[in-house]
């Protein structure tokens, strides 16, 4: 069986995204989101997802490029001078890793946003992280061991097969993934055996930021057996803190192209969140 799950990330951080967030879901493929609690506009978010009872709602735990949920004070290893997350995320991962106080921050930060999500009333459907942090062996088991008592059923691992991103674009040029496969893997077997649902493939990782609709039809026409979930960055356009370089008007124009409305609709595919498989 075919099933596939799309996914916009970075819900509530900005009117921008969530504009395109609910135009996406309304109108063209998107079938679920994921939210980040703590930013500028995720109060928007969740007033919009609550008016929209088929968008599966996840949470995008956030450790990097954001503000923490607990005051500053609070996770004082884990933020800068301006009380946002480190933007070096070697150097922090080092610290999760190898000092106990940090492990301890970084979990109280966990708990948080976790405790945020629940009071959005919404159901989990899902948990992934921004910048795909939770490869990072110590935050993957620090969401592992606080989600549990919230209901944690589902987490992307973004492992991506080339070969049918090559079907999908004929003589693409793919970057390699040599930082984040051998990671993914490890991830994708820990996160199984803890009776997680996880993707068989997951798309979005050569191409984010740069998901046109040619791209996304060819994902389409081309997707493998099994759960795939695409993800994307949809908004109607640049936004404080987006992305330099990240096409998001575009991915948003690619989830509602009518040629892949059309094929996503026809195709032999079951669709919804993590909660629908």
């Amino acid at each position: 069986m075919k099933a596939l799950i799309v996914t916009a990330d970075d819900f509530g951080a900005a009117r921008e995204v969530n504009d395109a967030v609910e135009r996406c879901h309304r109108d063209g493929i998107l079938t679920a989101a994921s939210l980040m609690v703590s930013a500028p506009a995720a109060a928007d978010a969740v007033a919009r997802a609550k008016t929209l009872p088929r968008l599966r709602v996840g949470l995008h735990v956030v450790l990097v490029e954001g503000r923490p949920t607990l005051p500053a004070h609070a996770v004082p290893d884990l933020v800068d001078a301006s009380g946002n997350f480190r933007a070096e995320m070697a150097s922090s991962a080092a610290k999760m890793f190898f000092v106990p106080r940090v492990r301890r921050q970084l979990e109280a930060e966990v708990a948080a946003q976790f405790d945020a999500f629940r009071a959005t009333g919404l159901d989990l459907d899902h948990v992934n992280t921004h910048k795909h942090f939770h490869l990072h062996p110590t935050i993957a088991g620090t969401i592992l061991k606080v989600g549990r008592t919230y209901g944690l059923r589902a987490m992307r691992v973004p492992l991506e097969p080339r070969d049918v991103l090559a079907r999908a674009e004929p003589g693409t040029r793919l970057p390699p993934a040599w930082t984040t496969a051998p990671w993914a893997r490890l991830a994708r077997a820990r996160l199984r055996a803890a009776g997680l649902r996880v993707p068989d493939q997951v798309f979005g990782l050569a191409w984010t930021g740069a998901m046109t609709p040619s791209r996304v039809l060819g994902l389409i026409e081309n997707l493998p057996e099994g759960l795939s979930e695409l993800y994307l960055h949809p908004a109607t356009g640049a936004y404080p803190g987006s992305a330099p370089g990240y096409r998001y008007a575009e991915e948003a124009a690619a989830l509602l192209a009518p040629r892949v409305v059309e094929a996503f609709r026809n195709a032999a595919i079951a669709k919804g969140g993590f909660a629908d498989f």
